[in-house]
């Protein structure tokens, strides 16, 4: 549970998604400074271990993906971050991109969050939000900085 809630952030008030999501940006300044390979080394490592603990704790509390459960945000977060540029308005974008992405569930994220179940299905659609996230994030800041 301590790994499927983001160290309890799944138990805060009012929005487990934007918690967790904050939580993975708070990760991404720890792990910015690595190398690309490190960097979607532990994203999969997180992705692999959250799968489980995300299914684990689907079935202690009896629901499907339970809200509490913010392993999926943190992971698709960091997802969006890859590759950022080290900058405040880079992390925000990739941030809110995220949380639209997210929220709206655009097609395949809906598709995957609807068909896709347990463990597995818990962290797809955030996975592909976050790479919604990660591609506008590069697309947009590429624009804005010929």
């Amino acid at each position: 549970m301590f790994i499927a809630t983001g160290a309890g952030t799944g138990y805060l008030p009012k929005a487990p998604g934007t918690w967790g999501s904050l939580l993975g940006v708070a990760l991404w300044f720890g792990l910015r400074h690595l190398g690309p390979a490190s960097y979607v080394l532990i994203i999969a490592a997180l992705f692999l271990v959250g799968a489980a603990c995300a299914g684990a704790a689907e079935k202690i509390v009896d629901h499907a993906d339970p809200g509490l459960v913010v392993i999926d945000e943190i992971v698709g977060q960091l997802i969006a971050l890859t590759a950022a540029p080290h900058h405040p308005l880079a992390v925000l974008a990739a941030f809110l991109l995220f949380r639209l992405f997210d929220i709206l569930k655009p097609f395949p994220v809906g598709w995957f969050d609807r068909h896709i179940h347990g463990g597995l299905g818990i962290m797809l659609d955030d996975v592909i939000a976050g790479l919604y996230a990660l591609l506008l994030v590069q697309i947009i800041w590429r624009l804005a900085n010929p």
